[in-house]
């Protein structure tokens, strides 16, 4: 018997293919357009005052078009916010796994979060975090505080290893939420054009917080 001769449609089916995964990863990226407009217009205007049309012409679409991701309003909010703490968690966690000195991966986590804060990429997804979460509904509020919850256990891990190097006296539950108060605070007064870098904040925040190197 001759072996079976290959499907014509077989190319075909492949040149078709690829038009589809562009496609995809067109709507993807629109999808992410439409995620930074929303987190834009949510850290400068606030969640209740920004309408779907103020998101749709931020990124050159009819006003129903968003839609077509996301089903309503408070969905993009989710998204921008976890977003956010995504961002953060899996920066400063890759900080902590660093494997330096507690000194040194204390400064680094906390230069971690700071860029994630302050800087052009996340800083709107940050303050959407920090300032309009409150909008949330109660299943999407109990998502962030377990992730929340999460986030602050890696903190509460690296304050007992710099007290148990014998930098700093306290390792409290509390002394982790003052910490992470004041790194969300910067949020308030810092300017990118104000003298000091990320960087420069985070070695000072360091030097404040640590018992000087022995």
């Amino acid at each position: 018997m001759q072996n079976p001769v290959p499907a014509a449609s077989a190319p075909g089916k492949a040149v078709m293919a690829a038009p589809k995964r562009k496609l995809v990863a067109e709507e993807t990226n629109r999808r992410a357009d439409i995620l930074r407009a929303a987190g834009r217009l949510f850290a400068e205007k606030g969640y209740a005052a920004t309408t779907i049309r103020d998101i749709a012409g931020a990124v050159d679409m009819q006003s129903g078009s968003p839609f077509y991701h996301f089903r309503t309003k408070h969905d993009m909010l989710r998204a921008v916010v976890l977003e956010g703490i995504g961002a953060i968690n899996a920066a400063v966690a890759q900080a902590a796994a660093s494997g330096k000195s507690p000194r040194a991966t204390f400064e680094a986590m906390l230069r971690a979060h700071l860029d994630q804060l302050l800087g052009a990429e996340g800083r709107d997804f940050a303050a959407t975090l920090l300032h309009e979460s409150r909008h949330l509904d109660a299943e999407a509020q109990a998502e962030v505080v377990m992730l929340k919850d999460r986030y602050e256990a890696m903190w509460q891990k690296t304050l007992k290893d710099l007290k148990r190097a014998g930098l700093i006296a306290v390792d409290s539950p509390l002394a982790s939420l003052f910490l992470l108060g004041a790194l969300n605070w910067t949020v308030q007064w810092y300017r990118p054009d104000g003298g000091k870098s990320v960087a420069q904040i985070a070695r000072q925040l360091s030097s404040l917080l640590l018992k000087p190197a022995g």
